[in-house]
């Protein structure tokens, strides 16, 4: 090894363990306080006195923190900084892209992104088999969120109030199988909570069946579903108990991209 590779070496192991010191910190449950020198040095494999090396220009950074008192070590306020930066920079539309024609591939049928504007939907992204009947959904068209498979995902998943205000401007029939009642339509919102998607059963169109999931932020805010859609012929309920947990876990890598905290049974 000559003189000049021995010092970039060093300084990569020593990033490296800098990062682990990190990562550490922040896989620590919350509750815990943060992490002791001891939990430190015996998870990075190294001794204390290298922890301390490492730690102080994380802690002279923001990225890591000491409690005066405990002398454990938490995530500095940097962290949070570098992390609002990153989901600053995200793109739904983006992120989601490749997991919809992931998905598109996966079940042969068209797939949307779709976002809630008010009480109706806007198609943000579309993807079609081309070798099946095409779907007259187009990127930028509205519908009312009440009626549909995407709506209802997000509504779901949405503050009581807005879900009123939803009601309160009447749930017209587009169709013949169109949920009117109000009863009906909490009930059906609660059934979606219960099995993480939602179902649009010839609702929106009488020839079309949907299945659809929530896509949420960094809050755990709904902001968007994702689905697939096709003709009832192509989609029989069978067809659509098969498909609705597949769209649940697409949706969930997506939410999961965006920073969403994961709940308990995920």
């Amino acid at each position: 090894m000559n003189a000049d590779t021995a010092p970039r070496r060093n300084a990569a192991v020593s990033l490296r363990r800098a990062l682990a010191i990190v990562e550490f910190v922040r896989s620590r449950p919350a509750d815990t306080g943060g992490a002791t020198l001891t939990q430190l040095a015996d998870a990075v494999g190294i001794n204390k006195s290298s922890v301390l090396r490492l730690a102080t220009p994380l802690m002279e950074s923001g990225l890591l923190d000491r409690d005066s008192a405990s002398g454990r070590f938490r995530l500095g306020p940097a962290a949070l900084g570098l992390w609002q930066a990153y989901l600053d920079q995200l793109d739904l539309r983006s992120v989601a892209s490749d997991h919809l024609r992931g998905l598109m591939r996966r079940t042969g049928h068209t797939c949307h992104l779709v976002l809630l504007d008010g009480h109706d939907v806007v198609y943000a992204d579309k993807v079609e088999n081309t070798t099946t009947v095409r779907m007259a959904s187009r990127i930028g068209a509205r519908m009312p969120a009440y009626r549909t498979a995407v709506g209802k995902a997000i509504l779901a998943f949405s503050p009581a109030d807005l879900v009123a205000d939803v009601l309160a401007d009447g749930l017209a029939a587009a169709t013949e199988h169109t949920i009117t009642d109000a009863a009906l339509f909490h009930e059906e919102l609660r059934r979606v909570r219960g099995r993480g998607y939602a179902i649009d059963d010839r609702e929106n169109e009488p020839e079309v069946r949907c299945v659809a999931a929530p896509v949420f932020d960094h809050n755990r805010d709904p902001i968007a579903a994702l689905s697939v859609s096709a003709l009832v012929s192509q989609m029989p309920p069978v067809r659509v108990r098969e498909l609705g947990p597949q769209v649940a876990e697409v949706a969930a890598r997506v939410s999961t991209q965006l920073g969403a905290p994961a709940v308990q049974g995920e």
